[in-house]
């Protein structure tokens, strides 16, 4: 018997606030977990949405930071 799938939950993200809460600028905070600039500032404009891995990678950011920052120190 086959395995049923699960629901696939929807996640509401505001880079902006996350953003925010980490404190930097948008450059300073493209630079420092690896996304371009001008993606960071389309998606603050509202004119893209980040793409899934991005996505994923912001709830890092917002919910674990330090676990993003001792990855980034050591690579």
């Amino acid at each position: 018997m086959l395995a049923q799938a699960q629901p696939h939950r929807v996640v509401v993200l505001d880079q902006k606030a996350i953003r925010v809460r980490r404190g930097p600028s948008q450059v300073a905070f493209a630079r420092r977990y690896g996304f371009s600039p001008d993606a960071v500032r389309d998606w603050g404009q509202g004119r893209w949405r980040p793409e899934q891995a991005a996505r994923t990678l912001l709830l890092v950011i917002d919910k674990g930071p330090e676990a993003v920052e001792g990855v980034l120190a050591t690579a």
